[in-house]
């Protein structure tokens, strides 16, 4: 099965977090959420705590650890995602390797700082335009090769069913889609 990165920040938007890593783990997926931060315990924009598997410190210190797919969650807490230029290294490192990269909401803009949408199609939240020249404003979901967008918490089902599909299989994403009638 797949393996994916998840990475919380401080402000996160809940649910394009734990929907995509709902229905990946639905599908088999093995997802291992790591929180940007030192503790694994993180807060989203609305308060809401997640309980992160481990810490990105951790993941590093496993020596450089490849995943199938990085996802990185929207919301405020991308600021935090911007800044760390760890976040960065490891967005280059996978795409380098031709491994899919997953952002929703304002998320695409860290692909964005890292050179890694000229050329592309996506789309991201409208508080994000200004930043992105080439945003498909009114597409939900967009994929262009192993980049995998979404526009924000209302496209976080869609965004989720798209990972399955192109992570694992598009009859398991009509399957999953099927059993939460989406």
């Amino acid at each position: 099965m797949p393996t994916v990165l998840a990475i919380l920040a401080e402000g996160f938007e809940e649910i394009e977090a734990s929907a995509p890593i709902d229905l990946l783990r639905r599908a088999g997926a093995d997802v291992t959420v790591a929180a940007l931060g030192e503790g694994i315990h993180v807060t989203g924009r609305s308060g809401i705590t997640l309980h992160a598997d481990t810490t990105l410190t951790a993941v590093e210190a496993i020596g450089g650890r490849m995943f199938d797919c990085v996802f990185l969650p929207g919301g405020p807490g991308v600021k935090h995602l911007r800044a760390d230029r760890r976040v960065r290294e490891l967005i280059l490192r996978h795409h380098a390797a031709d491994r899919w990269l997953a952002a929703i909401c304002a998320a695409p803009v860290v692909l964005y700082e890292a050179g890694l949408l000229a050329g592309r199609r996506y789309t991201a939240h409208f508080s994000v335009a200004p930043e992105l020249a080439d945003i498909l404003e009114h597409e939900r979901v967009v994929s262009d090769g192993r980049l995998l967008t979404s526009r924000g918490a209302g496209t976080a089902i869609d965004f989720g069913l798209l990972l399955v599909e192109k992570l694992i299989s598009p009859d398991k994403a009509g399957e999953i889609r099927a059993s939460i009638c989406a």
